[in-house]
């Protein structure tokens, strides 16, 4: 089955709504499976349980069908997402806009190129989809 990760902040966002709606969308139309990951930055001190993260979802969206719920521990809230999306096998992966210009500036440090869906791509195998910027 086809799997759909979205990172989403904690408590939701009006970016993190935006992007979630997209998922659900790239989710149901591709008839996938969705994990929605929140991360837990160990230098914030603060913890959301994966309870927390369902009850704010599902109060915004509704009980959803083939969602799962995860929240990882890290550092880096971008090397996470990428340890999730490797260690699922994700298809693909819905990012806001905001959370791919961070990307970005990531990649740089690391290669000349800093073409995020390539790099997933070629080393996860992996679609990167951002969702479109929303006012606020």
């Amino acid at each position: 089955m086809t799997l759909v990760v979205v990172p989403v902040r904690y408590p939701l966002s009006t970016h993190s709504r935006r992007t979630l709606e997209a998922a659900i969308e790239v989710a149901t139309e591709r008839d996938a499976a969705l994990t929605v990951l929140h991360v837990n930055l160990y230098q914030n001190g603060k913890t959301v349980t994966r309870s927390d993260l369902k009850a704010a979802v599902e109060r915004q969206f509704g009980r959803l069908e083939n969602v799962r719920y995860v929240v990882r521990s890290g550092f880096l809230i971008e090397e996470s997402i990428l340890d999730e999306v490797a260690a699922e096998e994700a298809d693909a992966v819905v990012i806001g806009s905001k959370q791919a210009s961070r990307w970005r500036r990531l990649f740089r440090r690391f290669t000349d190129n800093p073409d995020i869906e390539r790099y997933l791509r070629t080393h996860l195998d992996c679609e990167v989809i951002t969702a479109e910027r929303v006012a606020a």
